[in-house]
């Protein structure tokens, strides 16, 4: 296993602008960027072209004012447009911030004044819109563009591309490792949100890092789609950063919503989801096969039969009639699953950002998904921990290549590495909470290794629940739990300060409607059904089920059932889906009230 320092010995002089057009050099005529066009017919182009988009789209902001120290703020869904404009910036010494595109005006306008933007480049009216109303609480942004022709931008990403190009080779030493890439501005489901500062280095180091723990000596051409939010340092660098050094081929989905539309005709080597994400991929399946009992039911054996042989697969020790058995299970009942939901050809899958219940992961190794799970923040530049093969479902893998990490005394997760940011911007006191003189980084998370130096995250420090009775327990743990009964998609613990444990729960609105039907039970909507006799006694016999791993204290001992599904990019729920526990307290303040009256 390299060290941070040997890692850092490859990347010392490699800037993002630098790694791109080696990456060009080697992967010219290969696909960089596809995406689908207004008649729903494929557009792509090459390395070569993207460069050549590239030079022209960093002149025509040269012409404009943006130079060396400027930020730039990009506003756009996943086109190929922002990873130009993104990487045109880079090439002249600009750091290009991306917000997410929920953003209210007075966020864009908390975000701007912060990272001290000059120039803001917006994909459409609606966010122009935004801006515009955001603008005379902004001071210092000058210049405000847009990707579609808007009325009142300052240009369009058409009139960048009819500039003269500049000499990106002459260009790329404009750019230093010690220079600020990106910010990262967290979610702020603790409090404001604050921008971590990752620096070339930090990019660079973090790409080779993962390049080492795939084991591939060569991942230029493999297939990934872009879709969860550039705002996200998961999606920034697994489909864009990795894209620009490694030469992936990376299709461009708009809308999260699209995603299996868009994996069914891509058919990705390489995907990164959000547990939810993952969640959703399985109870889309459950429900398809619910609607044949049959099928259903030979499928589950199958997983049965299944899944001792793949967890002895993960670690080579299954018998050869244990493979041939595997093999035939896969021939008759996997294959035509990841077939249809369009994950047959994934090389690695991968989930992150938030915990995935041990029972689903292992259920999509079973069926011959390669899912692991990735843990680390913002402030790591995304990987921490990993082990992309050897997975143990329930841990976030090992130390990821170059990487130290320890417990602090109190359980707490640290870890050093050439990854590790270098600060919040403009919160030096927030800074030195988490990051100490000799660089150990303190993420918030309880975890504890096993024997074989696998992590498990017990919970988020200040995420813990204190019962009245003194106990801590973590709700993470309850959640993934109460979301194993099939009719339940989403959960949030309650319980803080509380006499005993309490949980809001979601149905699946892929699953329940299925099950309803089966049972001839007639709704006029989910909130609906969640309120009828049936749905209530199978989630409360699941209830009990699904806490019998826990002691007294620690269990769920009442649910109230809600219908609508939260929503990521809300007061809810991230944008990545993880719950604003928050918001949901102040939104169900009565429901949760009510189990305890």
């Amino acid at each position: 296993m390299p060290t941070s320092a040997e890692i850092s010995a490859v990347t010392q002089n490699i800037t993002i602008p630098k790694a791109f057009l080696a990456n060009v050099a080697r992967n010219g005529e290969r696909v960089a960027l596809r995406w689908k066009n207004d008649d729903d017919s494929w557009g792509e182009i090459t390395y070569n072209e993207f460069a050549d988009q590239v030079a022209r789209v960093a002149g025509g902001l040269s012409e404009r004012g943006v130079g060396r120290g400027d930020r730039v703020m990009l506003m756009i869904r996943n086109m190929p447009s922002f990873h130009v404009l993104d990487v045109a910036c880079l090439f002249l010494g600009a750091t290009p911030v991306s917000i997410y595109n929920s953003s209210s005006s007075e966020q864009i306008a908390y975000l701007c004044n912060d990272a001290g933007a000059v120039m803001a480049i917006v994909e459409h009216e609606g966010f122009f819109a935004a801006f515009r109303d955001a603008r005379s609480d902004i001071s210092g942004l000058e210049t405000l563009g847009s990707v579609d022709k808007v009325d009142g931008a300052q240009f369009c990403f058409e009139d960048l591309l009819a500039s003269d190009p500049i000499d990106l080779e002459e260009a790329s030493g404009t750019a230093e490792p010690s220079d600020l890439a990106t910010l990262i501005y967290t979610s702020g489901t603790t409090g404001p949100s604050k921008g971590v500062m990752l620096y070339h280095a930090n990019i660079s180091w973090t790409v080779e890092c993962l390049r080492l723990a795939f084991k591939m000596e060569d991942l230029a051409g493999k297939r990934i789609i872009s879709y969860l939010p550039m705002a996200h340092i998961a999606e920034r660098a697994t489909s864009h950063y990795q894209m620009l050094f490694l030469g992936y081929e990376t299709t461009c989905c708009p809308d999260p919503k699209l995603f299996p539309a868009y994996a069914a005709e891509v058919r990705p080597n390489v995907m990164f989801g959000v547990p939810r994400v993952w969640e959703k991929i399985y109870g889309g399946i459950q429900a398809a096969l619910s609607a044949d009992s049959e099928k259903e039911k030979a499928v589950r054996e199958a997983v049965e039969a299944a899944a001792p042989i793949a967890e002895k697969m993960t670690f080579g020790t299954a018998s050869e009639e244990e493979l041939e058995t595997y093999a035939f299970l896969d021939a008759v009942a996997f294959t035509p699953i990841r077939e249809l939901v369009g994950l047959d050809q994934l090389d690695s899958a991968i989930t992150g950002a938030a915990p995935i219940p041990a029972e689903i992961l292992s259920w999509f190794r079973t069926i011959g998904v390669p899912l692991s799970e990735i843990y680390g923040l913002s402030e790591t530049t995304g990987p921490l921990t990993w082990e992309p093969y050897r997975v143990k479902p329930g841990y976030v893998g090992v130390a990821a290549p170059g990487m130290e990490v320890k417990l602090a005394e109190d359980g707490e997760v640290m870890c050093r590495g050439g990854n590790v940011f270098r600060g919040y911007l403009n919160l030096p006191e927030k800074t030195a909470e988490v990051l100490t003189e000799d660089g150990w980084f303190h993420t918030g998370d309880i975890g504890e290794f096993d024997d074989e130096g696998y992590l498990k995250i017990v919970d988020r420090k200040k995420e813990l629940i204190i019962t009245a009775g003194g106990k801590n327990l973590s709700p993470a743990n309850l959640e993934a739990a109460l979301k194993m009964i099939p009719l339940v998609g989403q959960a949030c613990a309650i319980g803080d300060q509380r006499p005993f444990v309490s949980a809001l729960v979601v149905l699946d609105p892929d699953i329940a409607p299925q099950w309803a039907a089966s049972r001839g039970i007639e709704y006029a909507s989910l909130s609906d059904l969640s309120e009828h006799p049936d749905v209530v006694a199978e989630i409360e016999s699941g209830l009990k089920e699904s806490m019998a791993a826990f002691n007294h204290a620690e269990s769920v001992k009442r649910v109230t059932i809600l219908g609508d599904e939260w929503l990521p990019d809300t007061d809810l729920l991230t944008p990545t889906s993880k719950l604003k526990r928050r918001g949901i307290h102040a939104q169900f303040s009565a429901e949760i009230e009510a189990m305890y009256a």
